[in-house]
This record gives C-alpha cells, structure tokens and sequence, in this order.
C-alpha cells in the first residue's frame, strides 16, 4: 500500500481518470481532482467526500501550479494529449514531481519524448508518457519478451480486442491525430515513423486461446510505435487490431461504454499478443483482461508507486519499459491481467 502520497489526476471526472482515481484511493494514496471543467469536478467531488478539487486550465501556468502545489506526482489523463501533455509536463518540471500520462496519441507521445528529454534529464525529473493499455502495456510485453536479447529484426502487437466501443475522449484525441497527419496513415519501419496513404491489409492472425484465429487490420498503428523504439533496438515495429475492433471504433454510431460491474467497467475482452522476432527465433508475451480503459488505471498507478519508491531504472523522459524492470511490473498487475511470457 501506499503511505497517503497525495497524487494530483488532470481529467480526473474523464472516463479513464475516474478509473484512475478509484484505484489510487485502493492503493492508499490521495487524489486530488483537477481538470478544465469546473462543475465536472465538482459532480465527482460529490462522489469522493473530502478529496480536494483544484480546477485549472492548460493555458493558465499559475492554475496548473496550484493543481500541484503539495502533490508528490501528477497523472495526465485529460486528452487530447496534443494540447494537455506539454503544459502538464511544464507544471511538472517547475514542481519538480514525476508526470505520468495514459496518452495513446502517437505524435503527442513522440513531441513529449522530443521537447521534453534534455530538461527532464538534466533536472533528475521522472516522465512516463502512454503509460496505459495503448503504449505501456505493449511495451512492457515487449519488454520482458526480449529477455536477453539487446536487439531484434521486428516486433508484433497484436490486439485482440472482442469489440471496442470508444469513449468520447478517443474520438476527440483520435480527431486531433487524422488532422495532424492530414489524414495519412502512419507506420514504423526502417527505425523512423513513416506517413503514407496506402491501404491497411487484413490479416489472420492466430492468438492463443482462448482467442484463436482472428481477422485483423494490419498497420492499425498505436502509440507502441513510439514507446518500444524508444528504448529497444527494433527498426520494424508493427501493431493490428481485430476487425470488429476497428470498425467499433471508427463507427460514429458506436456506443460509450457500458459499466457491468461494481467497478465500473465495460464487458470488453482482451489480449494483447506480443511476438519478437530475431532471425528465425521467436519471443512471446501475452496478456488478457476486461476493459482497455480500466486496466489503464493500475499501469498508472503502479508506474506512480514505483517512481515514488525508488523501483526504477532510469531518469528523464522514457517509456514504461525502460523506466521500470518489464517481467516485475507486469507480475504487479496479475490483479489485473493474466499474463503468458515465454522467451
């Protein structure tokens, strides 16, 4: 358990930060509840009696430092990433607190590790970007998939996903991505992010079970293209996510989704199938659970836990899996997820 550190959650009355903030008051820590919306703020304060509410703005520097005044770490759950995570991340480093964000947005994850690695290295400050379902987890399984090995020919993430049906932060931050491509695809390939207008292939991929053989979107790129290079020696990474995922996704008529639980998540099921390859050899980690937005909240928590005590491997700006030892990590989420690796 935590010891009451008081951890400030920027869109903490969004879906995935009220996820957040259940599970950082499981782990003993204090949340306290800042976002934009002011009324939003308070309907959750209302939810969670004596937790401290500090409205702010990303465009008001002195707000945001009063968001964090007194906390030991901020988790950025507030998309889009794009406009959120720069003015989050300054307030951090004035602070002189570790930042965490669950961003899945791939330029924004990409712009934190750019503007942000020479300041957060020189002043010992800890940021964690994507350290969620998109991002974190796939990284991490790559991670500790790599065992021993320092580099790779390619690495595969495959999500199976049994449907997916978007929050209203997912197409926003998801609106703010096809305009900054100007509505390209992206991919990476040959060690660099490559735009491109081709179309996506649909594939078989075989998950294991209970899974199976499924029909997934080739090249249906998450924010792992920024997080795994970031730190491991694979000039080919790739990402695809089944059909019904895609098209819920990108069907405007798709529903948010629906709590069937006390803890407030949807029926969706996952896996997340992880396969690096070196010559002929193969590695694999695979992961499953309920809910890519509530399993978010314990990535960011126990990524939060670990800066505050020390269990990490690195400063400056790096992804879950440099930051922290991968194979222990994911053993801390078995709550959570199961978990599969074999090397």
């Amino acid at each position: 358990m935590a010891t009451g550190h008081t951890v400030t959650v920027y869109g903490a009355y969004g879906h995935t930060g009220r996820f957040v903030v259940a599970h950082l008051q499981e782990r003993g820590f204090v949340p306290v509840l800042s976002g934009r919306d002011a009324p939003k703020l308070k309907a959750l304060a209302d939810e969670y009696p004596g937790l401290e509410v500090r409205p702010a703005s990303v465009d008001d520097p002195a707000s945001l430092d009063h968001a964090l005044a007194g906390a030991a770490a901020v988790i950025n759950a507030a998309g889009p990433f794009a406009t959120t995570a720069a003015p989050v991340i300054e307030a951090a480093l004035r602070a002189g607190i570790p930042y965490v964000d669950v961003a899945a947005e791939i330029e924004a994850n990409a712009d934190t590790f750019t503007q942000f690695a020479d300041r957060a290295r020189d002043t010992g400050t800890a940021i964690v970007p994507a350290m969620a379902f998109y991002g974190g987890l796939g990284d991490l399984l790559a991670t500790a998939a790599m065992g021993d090995w320092t580099e790779a020919d390619e690495a595969h993430i495959a999500y199976g996903l049994d449907h997916w049906a978007p929050t209203d932060g997912t197409r926003a931050a998801g609106k703010v991505s096809a305009e900054r491509r100007n509505g390209r695809r992206v991919r990476f390939t040959k060690g660099q992010l490559e735009y491109h207008s081709d179309d996506l292939p649909t594939l078989r991929w075989s998950f294991p079970d209970p899974v199976g053989q499924r029909s997934v979107i080739g090249e249906f790129t998450m924010a792992d293209v920024v997080t795994i290079p970031s730190h491991l020696s694979i000039p080919e990474v790739r990402t695809y996510m089944t059909t019904e995922a895609a098209t819920g996704v990108a069907s405007p008529d798709s529903p948010t989704p629906t709590a069937v639980d006390e803890q407030g998540r949807s029926a969706q099921t996952f896996l997340v199938d992880v396969v690096v390859r070196r010559g002929g050899t193969e590695r694999r980690a695979v992961a499953g659970g309920q809910d890519i937005y509530a399993v978010t909240a314990p990535l960011a928590v126990e990524a939060v836990h670990r800066l505050l005590t020390g269990r990490t491997r690195t400063v400056g700006v790096a992804s879950a899996g440099e930051m922290f030892d991968a194979p222990d990590f994911l053993r801390a989420l078995s709550p959570h997820i199961s978990l599969e690796v074999a090397p």
